[in-house]
């Protein structure tokens, strides 16, 4: 994405049938998503055969959080992508296989349109209203890393203020699974205010298999966390503005925490970026000079700032087919795609062949296929038979 009005090097604005991308600075490191950010549906779907006033409630999206994560990136200059439909249209917070993809019933609403939809219109709002969010929130994440800058992927959603006739105590609540690298301070900085009540995880589970943060975030190794803010907070304008202040100092503490602890590699690529970064320890000169001290967890961060580089540049060189790499090196993306699995299944995660795939190629692999591959020439077959050999 080119930079349209932004300062130094960013992503411009972009509007979308199904998404929205609000432009910002990259070398601030951090990227904005509202996931449930609209309840509008696409023309020829009317109500999904609800009453109009069904789709005002919680069910249809995250009250108040679209306001939150605009005036939050405009504050911040940061990027930041929305989603225009309702959540009842397909969840985009939800794995392709996940159940609750496509409600049929929610919070008491029974959902006529989707009562009955086939395996046709499933794959239709996949590819009109879920990956095409997908795909831009990946082209976002690859903008930054092109610049060295491994992005931290802040989520904001909203949640009622009581369910099932039980109120909800928490003002706000920080959702993450393994990965505390965002949450954590987060969530100091959240306790750090002394006038609310924080939840860790609540009022739901963390990160789960297939939801936003854990393919863009989990899945590429980037830092991310949720967070929830009870809507009788956000509702009106006056609680928006409020909550856009109070996310912005909770935002700019975490952003100094983490700078201040953030290991070698991150440091150098900041610098890199344009910024002012904090002494580095012992054994690293922002990149220049001989590194004397490499210890395990270092090692671990450069061979996967290399690995996302290699990965990058495959993406970029969609010219150089498989069957080239395989001739001339012995591997190619199937290749990567199928260690990727194989690390994966070492560390007891299921990652499926299909996802690996993705992950690699940027997109799913039968599209890449539609759109990349050529017919190997006659002396490419003969190499490759000659190699396997």
């Amino acid at each position: 994405m080119a930079d349209r009005g932004t300062r130094g090097s960013g992503i411009a604005g972009q509007e979308e049938a199904s998404y929205c991308v609000l432009p910002g600075r990259t070398d601030r490191g951090l990227l904005l998503l509202c996931d449930h950010a609209g309840n509008a549906l696409p023309p020829g779907y009317g109500t999904l055969g609800l009453l109009p006033e069904q789709l005002k409630r919680h069910i249809a999206y995250d009250i108040g959080a679209a306001a939150i994560t605009r005036a939050l990136a405009a504050a911040l200059e940061v990027p930041a992508l929305l989603t225009r439909y309702s959540r009842l249209l397909i969840d985009p917070n939800r794995g392709r296989d996940d159940p609750t993809l496509i409600m049929r019933l929610s919070d008491g609403a029974v959902i006529p349109g989707n009562r009955k939809i086939d395996a046709a219109e499933r794959d239709k709002r996949l590819g009109l209203y879920y990956e095409p969010y997908h795909r831009a929130v990946d082209a976002a994440i690859d903008c930054f890393l092109a610049l060295g800058i491994p992005p931290i992927l802040l989520s904001i959603h909203s949640f009622t203020e009581s369910w099932k006739e039980s109120a909800r105590p928490w003002h706000v609540g920080v959702l993450w699974g393994g990965d505390g690298r965002v949450a954590k301070p987060l969530l100091e900085a959240l306790y750090a205010e002394g006038d609310l009540i924080v939840g860790e995880n609540e009022p739901y589970a963390g990160q789960l298999e297939g939801d936003c943060l854990w393919r863009h975030g989990a899945q590429r190794g980037l830092a991310s966390a949720i967070v929830e803010i009870r809507q009788d907070l956000i509702r009106d304008a006056a609680g928006q503005e409020a909550w856009t202040g109070r996310m912005r100092r909770i935002v700019e503490r975490v952003e100094r925490a983490l700078a201040a602890t953030a290991p070698p590699l991150e440091r150098i690529e900041r610098c890199q970026a344009g910024e002012v970064a904090p002494a580095l320890p012992d054994g690293c000169n922002h990149g220049v000079g001989e590194m004397t001290k490499l210890d395990k967890t270092l090692t671990m961060e450069l061979e996967a700032a290399a690995f996302r580089r290699l990965v990058e540049h495959l993406r970029q060189h969609t010219d150089v087919q498989n069957i080239d790499l395989m001739n001339l090196a012995g591997f190619c993306r199937n290749c990567l795609s199928n260690w990727y699995q194989e690390a994966a299944a070492e560390r007891g995660l299921r990652l499926s062949k299909d996802a690996a795939r993705e992950i690699i190629y940027g997109m799913p692999y039968k599209e890449w296929q539609a759109k990349y591959q050529k017919e190997a020439s006659a002396e490419a077959v003969a190499a490759f038979e000659k190699a396997k050999h």
